[in-house]
C-alpha cells in the first residue's frame, strides 16, 4: 500500500511540474526573428519587439538580455495588462564586420524558461555598403 502511495504521490508531483506556464501561455510576440539585412559597419541599428499579454493577469518582464554585449535590449519598466502591448527595443553595435545571429531572452516574473527571440544581420565595411547600395539602385532602375 506504501508502494502505490508513493507512486501515486510521484506521478501528481510530475504532473504539477510538467504544467508549469511557459512563457509561450501569457506571451505573443509580434515576429520571434528579425532580419536587418545588410548594415553600415559602425551604425548601430535598433528593432522593436512587441510583446502582447495574452494572459488575464498583468504579466511583468523581469529582465530582458543578450547572447553578448554588442547587442542591447531594454524592457518595458511597466507591467503588461491583459490584451495590451509592451516594447522591448534592441539595439546592435554593428562593429565586428561579419554575418551575425543573436539571441535576446525575455524572463517574465514567475516564468522560469525565458521567451527566445533572435536578430540577425550581415554588418559591411563602409566600402562593400556603399557598392552594395550603388548596385542595389541600378538594379531598381533596371
Amino acid at each position: 500500500m506504501k508502494k502505490i502511495t508513493l507512486l501515486a504521490t510521484a506521478f501528481l508531483f510530475t504532473l504539477a511540474v510538467t504544467a508549469q506556464t511557459k512563457a509561450d501561455d501569457v506571451i505573443k510576440v509580434n515576429t520571434v526573428k528579425h532580419d536587418f539585412g545588410k548594415i553600415k559597419q559602425g551604425v548601430p541599428v535598433d528593432f522593436v519587439f512587441e510583446v502582447k499579454n495574452i494572459s488575464d493577469k498583468p504579466v511583468v518582464v523581469e529582465s530582458t538580455n543578450a547572447s553578448c554585449g554588442c547587442t542591447t535590449p531594454e524592457k518595458p519598466t511597466e507591467p503588461i495588462m491583459p490584451g495590451e502591448s509592451g516594447k522591448i527595443k534592441v539595439q546592435y553595435n554593428a562593429a565586428a564586420v561579419a554575418p551575425f545571429t543573436k539571441d535576446v531572452y525575455i524572463k517574465l516574473v514567475g516564468i522560469d524558461q525565458p521567451k527566445t527571440v533572435q536578430i540577425t544581420g550581415e554588418v559591411l565595411t563602409v566600402e562593400a555598403y556603399e557598392a552594395y547600395l550603388k548596385e542595389k539602385s541600378s538594379k531598381s532602375k533596371n
